[in-house]
């Protein structure tokens, strides 16, 4: 049997007619730049994530950076972020000249731990740190309510990283009406990558930046297009960040599927779970599960609360780099997100040194990604823990 880390294919198979359809529709349209399809998918993921504004970008990186070049981080500045995420956390840091802080993880989430961003705050006496970046990764939430209260102390900005992370819920003490806020909505920026991976994911690379600041908003759209208002008059720096409407007309046909999808998703992981521990390996300490950190809190008052979208089920294993091959072999797909931490990124030289982030350190070379993509049958989930069981037995 083969099991893919990821099959698009599989999902291709319901969304064919209506995605050639949406692209079929704007190529007539000959709207090929902004236009109404990149508007309406901007209400849409507003709406979605319960923010005022959502700006359309081209990536996930470049909501990112634009986020940070509008709130005017450059040259020498501090940006206090996790060693471990995808690069992009980091790189667009570096592009602006500003200097990365690196808080250690948090080993139950693997999220920026609030206690280790508070030291460097108590130490960063000359104030050189200028915002926040918490990542929301694999598809739960950083700790917000502590972050928050630091930045709140600090008075600094959060740019919220949740690529990974579109429509995890965090259980805030005081929930709306509504249900429990979602990645992104609670900083200044959420940023959403629409990377075909990624539980809402594109034909091709896609972005947004989701916002409840007017204002913020107001200068994002204006950044996005080289800072032109009007056209050819520059009032400042920006770039070409704007949003293909070819991926907004494919990701407003997906859009409708992503509850489904994150449902599908979790019962993967919940299948995966018992399967697992049923093994042997769970209670012989082989095998660390992915944990839902906030399952717990969630509670009666919303169990249905999505606190995890997996968008990666993660484990930490013994011997992890030959179960990786073992896998291979067996054609299982699996990876590792990440293997090297970014205060060990070569690229840094001697701009960032002497930084002990063991937490991370110990994920990135114990941690694997099963696939859990929400077409994974039952049998496909079975014949990756039977050979899981094989390699340790």
């Amino acid at each position: 049997m083969k099991v893919p880390l990821l099959d698009l294919q599989a999902q291709l198979e319901y969304l064919e007619a209506d995605l050639i359809a949406a692209v079929t529709r704007v190529v007539k349209s000959t709207r090929y730049i902004q236009g109404p399809e990149v508007e309406e998918f901007e209400k849409e993921i507003a709406a979605y994530s319960g923010t005022a504004y959502g700006v359309g970008v081209t990536s996930g990186t470049d909501a990112l950076l634009i986020s940070l070049m509008a709130l005017g981080i450059g040259p020498g500045d501090h940006v206090l972020t996790t060693p471990y995420s995808f690069f992009a956390t980091m790189g667009v840091i570096l592009r602006l000249g500003a200097i990365p802080v690196f808080a250690d993880i948090d080993p139950s989430s693997f999220n920026i731990d609030p206690a280790r961003m508070e030291e460097l705050l108590q130490a960063d006496t000359e104030r050189k740190i200028k915002a926040i970046i918490p990542v929301h990764l694999y598809g739960q939430c950083a700790e917000m309510s502590a972050i928050l209260a630091l930045a709140k102390r600090y008075e600094l900005p959060v740019v919220e990283d949740a690529a990974q992370a579109i429509g995890a819920e965090y259980p805030m003490a005081k929930a709306e009406a509504g249900g429990y806020p979602k990645a992104g909505s609670l900083g200044i920026a959420g940023c959403f990558s629409f990377f075909p991976s990624k539980n809402l994911g594109g034909i091709g690379d896609a972005g947004m930046v989701v916002t409840q600041d007017k204002d913020f908003a107001e200068k994002l759209i204006l950044m996005r297009n080289h800072g032109a208002h009007p056209k050819y008059y520059h009032k400042v720096v920006g770039g070409n960040f704007r949003l293909d409407p070819i991926q907004a007309a494919a990701l407003r046909v997906k859009l409708p599927y992503l509850e489904r999808w994150h449902g599908q998703r979790a019962e993967n992981a919940g299948r995966y779970d018992h399967f697992l521990r049923e093994t042997g390996l769970v209670d012989a300490g082989r095998v660390v599960l992915p944990k839902a950190v906030y399952a717990a809190a969630s509670g009666a008052k919303n169990a249905s609360a999505r606190v995890h979208i997996y968008n990666q089920y993660v484990l930490r294993v013994e011997r992890r780099n030959e179960l990786r091959e073992w896998l291979g072999k067996n054609d299982i797909g699996c990876e590792v997100y990440y293997p090297v931490p970014l205060h060990k990124q070569e690229c840094l030289g001697a701009l960032v040194s002497g930084v002990h982030c063991p937490e991370a350190e110990k994920a990135a070379d114990t941690t694997i990604a099963l696939p859990i993509y929400p077409e994974l049958t039952e049998a496909m989930q079975a014949f990756v823990v039977e050979k899981i069981v094989q390699f340790y037995n």
